[in-house]
């Protein structure tokens, strides 16, 4: 069963092929995944869908060595299998994944290594929400909330009023995701939002007042500005 950490959650959603052309994108992204753990980030979601299962588990696996010992957790998205073997915190499940129910009730026959292994789900309409949490969901991650490219195939944005019904209809918490930031995050948190789940808001590089020229497309940012974000972002309010 989830016991969440402080409101607001920050999940940090994995996307390696947003970081451009670098020469070893796995050892880039393992960096910047060391990076948000050491920035503070609540949970980091491994997201990498076209990675083999030897590529995948070999990264979810450095990220759970990289958090032990650190009160952020790792996620798989969609491999439960990769998962387990990695000794992940949790699952995060599409509605192309194993079904919510069938993982809840492999958690609840005391197969899992924890009986705190999480099991989350992504939800585009209020009925996909309350079916996650009827079959057994610990969170859910809805969206996208504002314009984002990463989510265009999902439609177009589903705004800060849908995303304040489903907070209010359902009692498990409620991530918002996509075309979040540091300045609409605060909608978000009024709306009832438990959280903000991001790409690209954790992992590149704000432009700098200071310079002429904004950062190149994908740039990661650094621990510091990194601590900034997760900084400002805790300081959310729902009121």
């Amino acid at each position: 069963m989830l016991t969440p950490p402080d409101f607001p959650i920050l999940c940090y959603v994995t996307g390696r092929k947003a970081l451009g052309l670098a020469p070893d994108p796995l050892a880039q992204l393992l960096a910047i995944i060391r990076r948000a753990i050491e920035a503070g980030v609540d949970w980091i979601q491994i997201r990498e869908k076209d990675l083999s299962g030897r590529e995948l588990i070999h990264l979810a696996r450095e990220a759970v060595a990289a958090a032990s010992g650190t009160p952020t957790k790792i996620l798989v998205n969609d491999r439960l299998d990769v998962a387990v073997a990695a000794h992940a915190a949790g699952v995060h499940l599409g509605a192309e994944s194993v079904p919510v129910r069938a993982v809840k009730e492999w958690r609840e026959s005391g197969a899992a290594s924890t009986s705190n292994f999480l099991v989350g789900a992504s939800c585009h309409s209020l009925q996909q929400a309350q079916s996650a949490e009827l079959d057994g969901a610990d969170y859910v991650i809805f969206g996208p909330v504002f314009e984002t490219p990463s989510k265009a195939s999902f439609g177009p944005p589903q705004g800060i009023e849908r995303l304040h019904e489903i907070c209010g209809q359902i009692k498990i918490p409620v991530l918002a995701i996509g075309g979040v930031s540091p300045t609409n995050a605060s909608e978000c948190a009024r709306a009832g939002a438990a959280g903000i789940a991001a790409i690209r808001m954790f992992q590149e590089a704000r432009n700098d007042p200071q310079s002429p020229e904004p950062p190149a497309s994908g740039t990661p940012r650094d621990e510091d500005d990194l601590r900034r974000v997760i900084n400002q972002l805790k300081s959310l309010k729902r009121t």
